[in-house]
């Protein structure tokens, strides 16, 4: 199963069909934004095997300098993604792709190439993957944060941010 009603914060069993998702994805937006891309990486919950997650796939695209994200906004726009531009994450440019049945499919968060976020983001994902107690303790929050929140991006986010923050903040 991938996608979810715009809006919506409903967790899915992991789908082992995710990572296949995202790599046609990816092939997708690399064919369409090119030479701009430093870097590309699938994270979030779909991209750790065995944890609960929405059923949207999440996008790490890197640029050098940040300033370039603004050459991969028409391509992305092209391929169906639509700009976020009120997401008001300071240096991340977010693009959400919207089918007809107003199904969220996939994310694209654009970061600097190696720069903080980058680093933190890939960090936490790959501590989730390489530690059972740590998925089992992010699972927790992260249905809570459904339970608290089950309509609204912005306030199931807020709802686990602090979590990420205090084990990214140990990481790095």
């Amino acid at each position: 199963m991938l996608g979810l009603k715009h809006g919506v914060n409903l967790l899915a069993d992991y789908d082992p069909e995710w990572p296949t998702a995202y790599e046609e994805e990816r092939v997708r937006i690399q064919a369409a934004v090119g030479n701009v891309l430093r870097g590309i990486e699938h994270y979030g919950s779909t991209a750790v095997p065995g944890l609960r997650a929405k059923p949207i796939i999440d996008i790490l695209l890197g640029v050098t300098p940040l300033e370039n994200w603004i050459a991969c906004k028409q391509p992305l726009e092209m391929l169906g993604y639509d700009y976020a531009d009120d997401a008001g994450v300071p240096d991340h440019y977010i693009l959400g792709e919207v089918v007809i049945t107003l199904s969220e499919l996939t994310w694209c968060t654009i970061v600097e190439f190696k720069g903080s976020p980058w680093r933190a983001t890939l960090a936490f994902r790959d501590a989730l993957r390489a530690d059972e107690r740590l998925r089992t303790e992010y699972l927790r929050v992260k249905e809570e944060a459904a339970t608290a929140a089950p309509i609204g991006r912005a306030k199931y986010n807020e709802s686990k941010q602090g979590f990420i923050e205090r084990f990214v903040k140990r990481l790095m």
